[in-house]
C-alpha cells in the first residue's frame, strides 16, 4: 500500500497550482490531506466530486482554517478521532481503517504565532501521547502522521543552532518526538533514509525553498509490525509550502 501525507495550506490554493494532475501521477492508495481550510461547500465541483476517489473530511468549525481529510481508493471505516474537544472543532485528526490498517491524519497546532499558540501546541501533544499509547497498545497496524510542526533532530533542519528556541524546534517538543518513538513508533522515513537530509517545508522567506533551508516537519509513523518497503519526499512537487511525503508498505 502506498501512503502519502501533504499538508495542502488551503485546498482550492493546491488545486490551482495543479493538485489533480499531480494526484492522477502520483496515484497514492491512501491520501492524507492538512491545512485544506475549506468545507465541502466551499471547494469545486472538481475536487468534490473527483472520479476514483472516496473522500472523508474533518473541516474546523472557523472558516478558512485548519481541517483535515483522507483521499483513499477503497472507501475505508471511519474511526474515532481525538477525542480533545478544541482539536475537534479545529479539525486536527481524521481516521479510516482500510482493512486491518488503521490511518490517521493529523494537523499539529503551530506555537510560532506566540505564547498562547505554543501552550495550545503542548497540550494538543499532552492529550495526543495517551491517545497514541492507546492505538499502540491495541497490536493493531496502524499508520499515522501529517503536520507535526516538529523537526525532531538536527539532521531534519537546515539551521539547527539558530533555532534552538524557536517553536517547532524547542527542547520540550523534541523530547516530545524521542518519548514517541522509545514506545515504538516508527518515523518511517528515517528508518528507510537514517542519513539523508531531506526537508518537507520551507518557509516563504528569504526563498528558503530556492536555498533549501528547510524543516522536516511532516511524518509518516507507523506501529511496530508494518513492513516498510520504501519512503520519499517529493521536494518538487510545487503544491505547496510543505512537500508530499510517501511511504509504500509491503
Amino acid at each position: 500500500m502506498r501512503i502519502t501525507t501533504l499538508n495542502v495550506n488551503g485546498l482550492r490554493a493546491a488545486h490551482k497550482r495543479g493538485f489533480l494532475a499531480w494526484l492522477h501521477r502520483h496515484s497514492p492508495d491512501v491520501l492524507m490531506l492538512q491545512e485544506v481550510r475549506a468545507r465541502l461547500d466551499d471547494l469545486p465541483a472538481e475536487l468534490t466530486q473527483a472520479p476514483g476517489w472516496h473522500k472523508a473530511w474533518m473541516p474546523a468549525a472557523k472558516p478558512g482554517y485548519s481541517g483535515t481529510a483522507i483521499w483513499s481508493r477503497e472507501p475505508g471505516e471511519p474511526l474515532a478521532p481525538l477525542g480533545q474537544p478544541r482539536s475537534i472543532d479545529e479539525g486536527r485528526v481524521i481516521g479510516r481503517r482500510f482493512g486491518e490498517l488503521e490511518v490517521y491524519s493529523v494537523y499539529a497546532p503551530s506555537g510560532s504565532a506566540g505564547e498562547e499558540r505554543q501552550a495550545w501546541k503542548m497540550a494538543f501533544l499532552e492529550a495526543f501521547e495517551p491517545w497514541l499509547a492507546g492505538l499502540l497498545a491495541s497490536g493493531r497496524p496502524v499508520v499515522f502522521g501529517g503536520d507535526i510542526n516538529i523537526a525532531h533532530q538536527v539532521i531534519d533542519i537546515r539551521n539547527a543552532k539558530a533555532n534552538m528556541k524557536n517553536s517547532g524546534f524547542l527542547p520540550e517538543e523534541r523530547a516530545w518526538m524521542d518519548t514517541l518513538f522509545a514506545c515504538g513508533w516508527r518515523d518511517l522515513f528515517r528508518e528507510r533514509w537514517p542519513e539523508r537530509v531531506a526537508y518537507s517545508w520551507w518557509s516563504a522567506r528569504g526563498a528558503a525553498r530556492a536555498k533549501d533551508v528547510g524543516w522536516r516537519i511532516d511524518y509518516l509513523i507507523g506501529s511496530p509490525a508494518l513492513r516498510l518497503g520504501d519512503a520519499d519526499i517529493e521536494r518538487d512537487a510545487d503544491l505547496s509550502d510543505h512537500a508530499p511525503v510517501t511511504v509504500t508498505l509491503t
